[in-house]
């Protein structure tokens, strides 16, 4: 009696263990997200590349002058600076320090300047003193040689003071333009787009990273780096177009701006620019409008460009990231 008692719960116990367990796997199941379509070229003929965006005439690198501590840093990420504008300032305390000195040693120099004068006009007035005695035998002529010697030894003396005055303000300014040059200013106009520095950290001038990165993000560009292999197929005026990474519905029409004409070893867009991989490319700048959507400096794209002749095929293109640097050049329905 208790034996079927026993299994009468234990297979009650299944089968609700059983509903449990189907009513779980059936709430944990989660559709798969939509698969995105791979973006499609508007061009019969297309030569494909990899781009990043950039700042209009490229970033600026702001580097200091000299190694230093820096004191303060007067802006922050995103704010617009004109040229001239303050960035950051190294220690200048030895500076100040030298130009006090510097400035300190004017007057005594300018001392000596006017000491010098009146000693001139004292010998002067001797010489003319013993010029004028009509009785030779009461002035030697040696008396008059050496007096004209004493002369001409203080309008040296003069020339030399004059000059050293000259030198000890040239060295005054020397120090302040040094002293200058330590509050590093904006080049030239643009939005400060990275900041790697804090007061209290040592400035390098040889540094792997930008202590600051300024660039003119009003008008933005693309560039499209292209294999070499493709490179003919590129002429100046190709109308291009670029998608964002991802996002095959948001299209961004480019305008040609330039090829830069020198071939270069490719950079991989990782964000190091040391990094090479063994293919040279052709960079080709497009400029274009802001769209309606968020674009940012530093964003990869696709980028189609209109090929001028027949397409080269042989693999894929070679994408952002791609491991193999394969064609960049594709039939009209090819994916990046």
């Amino acid at each position: 009696m208790i034996f079927r008692r026993v299994s009468v719960w234990l297979a009650v116990g299944g089968f609700v263990l059983t509903l449990m367990t189907l009513w779980g796997a059936n709430h944990k199941m989660v559709p798969p997200p939509p698969t995105e379509p791979p973006p499609t070229s508007p061009y019969a003929s297309t030569v494909a590349a990899a781009g990043i965006i950039e700042a209009v005439n490229e970033n600026v690198r702001i580097a200091p002058p000299v190694s230093g501590l820096v004191t303060t840093v007067f802006v922050i990420v995103g704010d617009r600076v004109s040229k001239g504008d303050p960035l950051f300032q190294l220690d200048d305390r030895d500076l100040r320090a030298e130009l006090n000195t510097k400035t300190d040693a004017l007057p005594s120099a300018a001392a000596k300047i006017a000491e010098q004068d009146i000693h001139l006009q004292d010998v002067q007035d001797q010489l003319r003193r013993l010029q004028a005695v009509k009785d030779r035998r009461a002035v030697s002529e040696d008396d008059v040689k050496r007096k004209w010697h004493e002369v001409e030894a203080a309008k040296r003396s003069l020339i030399r003071a004059r000059a050293d005055l000259q030198l000890a303000r040239a060295q005054r300014d020397e120090v302040e333009a040094n002293l200058k040059r330590l509050t590093v200013r904006a080049p030239r106009d643009g939005t400060i787009l990275q900041v790697n520095l804090r007061a209290g950290e040592y400035a390098m001038v040889n540094a792997a990273d930008p202590l600051l990165l300024l660039g003119d993000t009003d008008t933005l560009q693309v560039r499209a780096d292209i294999d070499e292999v493709n490179a003919p197929q590129v002429v100046p005026g190709s109308p291009a177009i670029a998608y964002l990474k991802g996002y095959t519905d948001k299209a961004i029409p480019l305008t040609f701006d330039r090829i830069e004409p020198y071939i270069v070893p490719k950079r991989s867009l990782t964000g190091d620019n040391r990094e090479r991989v063994d293919t040279r490319v052709l960079q080709v700048i497009y400029q274009f409008e802001k769209p309606s959507f968020p674009v940012y400096v530093g964003q990869q794209v696709d980028v189609y460009i209109e090929s001028a002749g027949e397409p080269v095929m042989g693999g894929p293109p070679s994408g952002i990231g791609s491991p193999i640097s394969g064609t960049s050049t594709q039939e009209p329905q090819g994916t990046p």
